[in-house]
């Protein structure tokens, strides 16, 4: 069986995503993830070299189910791009009231890695925003907006903008203003649309 099909390895990295996105990564050892994850540290570290490597192997476990979950929001959404791009935003609220929600792990991994900006978590994390970045400008590009690059990157800023202001204000207000924003910039790049 691959390593990264392994039970325990998923078990592992269930536990890690658990404890790092409620905690944060700095509070959370790798004790405390073994013991969640009902295993012995020595079988932890069969499965991962380091900390590091489970922080990484946490955030890419998150990429490809938040990038879904955006896309669906996105598609399922009726009317033009402006609209559909809102709908990521007010989804976006809709969660930030369950009181679980801490924001976005990506970018509060980040920043606990500031001062380390080699560290494989982080690099996942560019990857991350970069693969929604792409998908975003394709999916612009597909509902005929001018520039769609230019766009989804404007977009993005209004997204980590607002994770960033939720952390500060728990206020998911924010965030449907954003998504307000969001909406006129891409309306704007609507070929014949008002200037």
């Amino acid at each position: 069986m691959p390593e990264a099909a392994s039970p325990t390895r998923k078990r592992i990295v269930d536990a890690a995503t658990k404890l790092f996105y409620a905690e944060g990564i700095g509070r959370v050892s790798v004790d405390a993830v073994a013991e969640k994850a009902g295993l012995t540290k020595r079988t932890l570290y069969y499965h991962f070299k380091s900390k590091d490597d489970l922080i990484a192997a946490y955030l890419d476990g998150r990429d490809q189910p938040n990038l879904r979950q955006m896309a669906s929001w996105f598609d399922a959404a009726e009317g033009g791009a402006d609209r559909k791009v809102e709908a990521i935003f007010t989804n976006l609220a809709r969660v930030a009231h369950h009181p679980k929600w801490k924001g976005c792990g990506f970018l509060r991994t980040a920043a606990e890695l500031a001062s380390m900006p080699g560290h494989p978590a982080v690099k996942v994390g560019s990857r991350h925003k970069s693969n929604f970045e792409t998908w975003l400008a394709g999916a612009l590009s597909d509902h005929g907006i001018e520039d769609p690059q230019v766009v989804a990157r404007e977009i993005v800023l209004l997204i980590d903008g607002s994770f960033s202001i939720m952390l500060v204000h728990r206020n998911p207000d924010y965030i449907e203003a954003a998504g307000r924003a969001a909406a006129t910039l891409a309306r704007a790049r609507i070929p014949g649309s008002p200037a």
